[in-house]
């Protein structure tokens, strides 16, 4: 089921300019078309009409003049900066660059048929040519006047002559061999534009824009014929000889030649006689209408693809035609260039078309598959506004020259043709409205301040396809002076009984269709309006202002429901989408806005135009929404939201399922597809559960070592891309470091520097880990004061206090003294008296220190205990005091001697003897 919000669209396609003027080549196959579009030359595929390919300079300068070769495997251009580069224009890459030499830019450029070599004709008045094999510069050619607008070799290389042309309007021979011009010919008054040869290359001919062409022999460098062809030409062509054009009248053996010029037809000449055979007649004009008012659609190009059997040329409103050769019938059309575009709406009954008005008298219907393009001629002045009757075969125009008209689709061949034409308004009509239900009438708002209604007749009602000699004239049937200002906008209801109107007076009106009376008035904008709509499902009418804002009325008491604020300029057109439920608009800042009626909330801004977006419409299925904008671009947007649900449904259960498929490994241990399948999913959280894992075997340390060698290459690099996230905690960067140490054990550094981000994982890693250093560092200092401590620790019982355990420790000191002497005894080494006098002045030192300081008598003793015992027998000492059973085997198993020192020491000692009975009687 659909969703009503959060509707996304997305940009389906574009049509935008690919050519604003200059030249424009076809490839030898004629399956190309390059054409310069300011500072890039665009690669038109001519089966599609969608640019391919965009071969841009990297300085930003314009490109004067371009070339291809006949061998169609070089490109060359030529810009303001007085650069020449050489592309391999498939690929798109610039294979060569180097300096122009000439003082000024590159006006003209052309190959020879061998394309070996290319002539450069510069604003210097100077010709060069170049050896684009070999990279050198081989002639430099003086003598030109002015700008050298045409350089042409001569087809036979055999000849070596260039033949150029300047400001002074001749055309000058030049021998390649010695160079020097051999000949001028003169015979035009104005700039020569184009040269054409035969095939035997014996003749020429040269055309201009003092209305003639010239017939010149080759062999004596005479003129044959002056032909006179009353209009400016800008090209001529030879038609080849060897083929049948009798479909164009030409009947004789002798060389006949095409002409391209400022009436913008197509006419055929013979040669010798100057007579003319064959003129064009522009469809959807009469043929006198064409002789008489031809310069706005007047030619500047035209060129012959002798592969496809097809004559091209290019008018001055940057349109391209594309004629089949022998019977000139028009096979394809493609606009360069749109202009501004004022108004555009969806055409056809399958919506498979759009009609566009631009800056212009001619209207544009696209055809959305292949972007062949119809020109319609009828209009006299700039087209203002559109609108399409509810079956899409009909449709509805309005013009600066005060009239409207209406055309008819046929549906079957697609062709397009005017059917009526009203004539009424005082001023020009800016707005225009169809009805709804049925195809009877429509509604146009003008300058003039007023509204008028015009009825359909019932041949124009009836869907024929048949093409009308001349259109069907209407008159007005209802006139209403409607507002103060310049109506902006004018909508029919979806029952066509009422029709609302926006005005420049910052008012919109109710009215009733049947007799034109007022219903209501809607204030509250603070700025004009300029645009209205009904809402298709409730009685709700929406407003938008130059002030910036959207409001929606109620019809039963005029009052304003809702207000939506968002754009920063002028809210241009609106229109319902998502069955009612949101609204759509756009805005003089190329900003398109998508709300939700229920909670007055944008949703979604769209920006993709660059200047004010004038067309707004949305097609029957309501899933595409056409856009045309001041920046000469009209965009099929397409609502995405149902692919885009689906898309993410199938993600997540695709997820689900790699997640069940990681978690099988984990459990079967194949821990190499886990870690590659984790990697895949992008989600280092579950890599670093794999590693745990793997951690977790008897040998990890092993195992995780041939796992990660294991992985490719891009693995490793998502692994290392891993361990900077994971060694920003101290939890994991044990697996993070246990993995760095295994890459830097195991790769080389030339092979650790091919890896994609090693400079930022390392600035990543360094820090962190130098940290995780200190932390282990202090820790360990820790750790050794902790155990210095366990070493300093006894355990006593319940009674025990500091002065007992100072005098046992010191008893035992002495006990371990006597046993000593003991020792020394039984090595038969017998003690002087001075040394048992010095023993026992010891033993007093040291009882006198113990009453003195116990705390560093304690200190003393466990710093001798900690030399003469282990630490293990230290703490199993204090952590198992000695039971009674233990305690009466240690008394029997002293010596003799050692119980004779003890009631020694404690009838020296009174305190010690006091104490120990004490502890006795516990």
């Amino acid at each position: 089921m659909r969703r009503i919000f959060f509707i996304h669209y997305t940009v389906s396609s574009k049509i935008e300019p690919f050519y604003k003027g200059g030249k424009v080549q076809i490839n030898k196959d004629g399956t190309c078309m390059f054409c310069t579009c300011g500072t890039k030359v665009n690669v038109l595929d001519i089966g599609t009409g969608m640019v391919t390919k965009s071969i841009e300079q990297e300085d930003q300068e314009a490109i004067t003049c371009f070339s291809v070769s006949p061998d169609d495997e070089m490109l060359v251009t030529s810009s303001r900066s007085l650069l020449l580069k050489q592309w391999d224009w498939k690929e798109n890459v610039c294979t060569r660059t180097w300096k122009a030499i000439h003082t000024s830019p590159v006006a003209s450029m052309a190959f020879d048929s061998t394309s070996t070599l290319l002539a450069t004709g510069g604003c210097d008045s100077t010709i060069k040519i170049w050896d684009v094999i070999k990279q050198y510069c081989t002639h430099n050619l003086k003598g030109s006047s002015g700008v050298v607008h045409l350089v042409e070799f001569h087809p036979d290389i055999s000849r070596v002559q260039l033949f150029s042309s300047s400001m002074d309007y001749k055309v000058r021979l030049w021998n390649l061999n010695t160079s020097k011009c051999i000949m001028v010919l003169d015979a035009h008054y104005s700039a020569v534009t184009s040269l054409a040869f035969t095939l035997d290359g014996n003749t020429l001919v040269s055309s201009g824009r003092d209305k003639i062409c010239t017939v010149w022999d080759l062999t004596t460098y005479k003129s044959q014929r002056t032909v006179p062809v009353y209009e400016t030409v800008e090209a001529v062509m030879l038609l080849p000889e060897d083929e049948d054009f009798t479909a164009l009248g030409v009947t004789s053996k002798e060389p006949h030649f095409i002409t391209a010029g400022s009436k913008g037809i197509i006419r055929i000449w013979e040669a010798y006689s100057g007579r003319c055979i064959y003129s064009q007649c522009v469809p959807g004009k009469p043929k006198k209408e064409t002789e008489e008012n031809a310069n706005e659609q007047s030619l500047i190009h035209c060129m012959l693809v002798p592969a496809t059997r097809k004559l091209t040329t290019v008018t001055a409103e940057h349109n391209i035609l594309s004629y089949d050769l022998h019977t000139l019938k028009l096979e394809r059309q493609f606009v360069g260039y749109n202009d501004e575009v004022l108004d555009a709406k969806f055409l056809g009954p399958s919506d498979t078309h759009i009609v566009v008005a631009t800056n212009s008298p001619q209207l544009k219907v696209f055809e959305l598959a292949t972007l062949n393009c119809q020109i319609l001629y009828g209009h006299t002045d700039t087209i203002l506004a559109l609108d399409v009757f509810k079956k899409g075969t009909k449709f509805a125009s309005c013009s600066k020259d005060k009239t409207i008209r209406i055309w008819r689709m046929n549906t079957e061949t697609g062709e397009v043709n005017c059917v009526a034409q009203g004539l009424g308004h005082a001023h020009g009509v800016g707005i225009i409205s169809c009805s709804r239900l049925k195809e009877g009438f429509i509604v146009s708002g003008s300058q003039d301040c007023t509204i008028k209604l015009w009825n359909l007749t019932k041949s124009l009602v009836a869907n024929s396809g048949e093409k009308t000699a001349e259109p069907e004239v209407l008159r007005a049937d209802l006139t209403e002076k409607a507002h103060d200002k310049d109506i902006n906008s004018v909508v029919v209801s979806p029952n066509d009984k009422l029709m609302a109107t926006g005005s420049q007076d910052r008012t919109a009106k109710l009215w009733s269709t049947s007799d034109f009376s007022l219903v209501g008035v809607f204030r509250g904008h603070k700025r004009g309006i300029w645009s209205v709509q009904f809402s298709p499902m409730d009685q709700i009418l929406a407003t938008s202002s130059a002030d910036g804002s959207v409001k929606l009325w109620g019809l039963q008491d005029f009052n304003c429901l809702k207000t939506f604020e968002g754009h920063d300029a002028s809210v241009l057109k609106t229109i319902f989408v998502s069955r009612g439920t949101q609204l759509l608009t756009s805005g003089s800042d190329g900003l398109l806005k998508l709300w939700t009626i229920k909670t007055n909330e944008c949703v979604k801004t769209l920006d993709a135009h660059e200047d004010k977006v004038w067309g707004l419409h949305c097609n029957k299925k309501d899933d595409l929404v056409v856009t045309g904008s001041g920046d000469s671009c009209i965009i099929i947007w397409k609502d995405v939201t149902e692919i885009e649900l689906a898309e993410e449904q199938a993600k997540q259960e695709e997820q689900i399922l790699k997640q069940q498929e990681l978690s099988n490994l984990l459990h079967e241990k194949k821990y190499l597809k886990a870690l590659g399948l984790a990697i895949s999913l992008e989600q280092p959280h579950t890599v670093l559960m794999v590693i745990k894992a793997i951690f977790g075997e008897s040998n990890g340390q092993e195992r995780l070592e041939s796992t990660i060698l294991k992985l490719r290459q891009d693995q490793k690099e998502a692994v290392l891309k891993f361990c900077v996230t994971w060694n920003t905690n101290s939890k994991n960067c044990h697996e993070a470091q246990s993995v760095i140490q295994i890459l830097l054990r195991n790769e080389t550094p030339e092979q650790l520097l091919q890896y994609n981000g090693i400079k930022a994982a390392l600035e990543g890693l360094i820090p962190y880990t130098e940290r995780h250093f200190q932390r282990v560092s202090r820790l360990l200092q820790a750790s050794m004061f902790l155990d210095y401590m366990w070493q300093n620790m006894r355990l006593t019982g319940k009674s025990s206090g500091p002065d007992i355990q100072a005098e046992e420790m010191e008893i035992e000191s002495f006990l371990s003294i006597d046993k000593t002497a003991n020792v020394a005894k039984k090595a038969s080494i017998i003690p002087t008296k001075d040394c048992a006098q010095g023993n026992e002045a010891q033993e007093s030192e040291e009882s006198e220190d113990s009453d003195s300081d116990t705390s560093a008598s304690n200190k003393g003793n466990s710093n001798k205990q900690k030399q003469l015992q282990p630490p293990s027998e230290h703490f199993k000492e204090n952590l198992e005091p000695p039971t009674e059973s233990e305690s009466d085997s240690e008394e029997e198993g002293k010596s003799d001697d050692q119980k004779a020192a003890v009631m020694k020491m404690k009838q020296r000692h009174p305190s010690i003897r006091k104490k120990s009975t004490s502890v006795e009687t516990n």
